[in-house]
């Protein structure tokens, strides 16, 4: 697997990609390990570099994150998303059969992973603080990438599988509401840097 290409189809063609995913031999170490820990680092680096290097600025007044804890907080950013998304992998494995899914854990994982791959990549407009909205709907366009892996996946059936999508953002949105307490606590324990113009 090409990880460029992998991404780049996801966003571009998922439909297509879906089917190839659906048949590929992995582990879920391999999409870790080779794809997500590589993907997630794109928000992750680019977020560090938005809030403390480039910094919020508004009527002159430039806030930056102190390097050390912006470092800490894209460590600790970094471990809890791919954690989220293993979670969010086990919760699609144990809902999936209520949506006449099957169980399998590869399955749930890739679905999980990959489905998260338009929110990593916008995650690159973090760079630049004003732009991180962009990302958000990258992210959204994650939903539907995730509703077209159902049925080839995890062969939720057709009919089912947008009450199914909906189910799975709803936990995902939890999830990821959890994360960002816990980073936004971490990253705004003590006071930001302040420098004028």
């Amino acid at each position: 697997m090409n990880i460029v290409e992998r991404a780049k189809n996801l966003i571009i063609s998922p439909k297509n990609e879906w089917e190839t995913i659906a048949t590929e031999e992995t582990s879920i170490q391999d999409l870790y390990f080779s794809y997500a820990l590589i993907l997630a680092l794109i928000p992750t680096i680019s977020s560090f570099i938005g809030r403390s290097l480039v910094g919020y600025s508004f009527l002159g007044i430039t806030v930056r994150t102190p390097i050390i804890k912006g470092l800490i907080g894209a460590i600790v950013y970094l471990v809890l998303a791919l954690a989220g998304v293993f979670v969010l992998a086990y919760i699609i494995d144990l809902i999936a059969p209520s949506f006449g899914g099957e169980k399998d854990m590869i399955g749930s994982h890739k679905l999980a992973v990959y489905s998260a791959t338009p929110g990593w990549i916008g995650g690159i407009f973090s760079i630049i603080p004003a732009l991180a909205v962009i990302g958000i709907l990258f992210s959204l366009y994650g939903i539907y990438v995730l509703y077209l892996g159902a049925t080839p996946v995890k062969k939720v059936p057709k009919e089912k599988s947008i009450v199914f999508t909906l189910v799975v953002i709803v936990i995902a949105i939890v999830i990821y509401v959890i994360i960002g307490a816990i980073v936004g606590s971490l990253m705004f324990a003590t006071r930001a840097h302040v420098t004028g113009f």
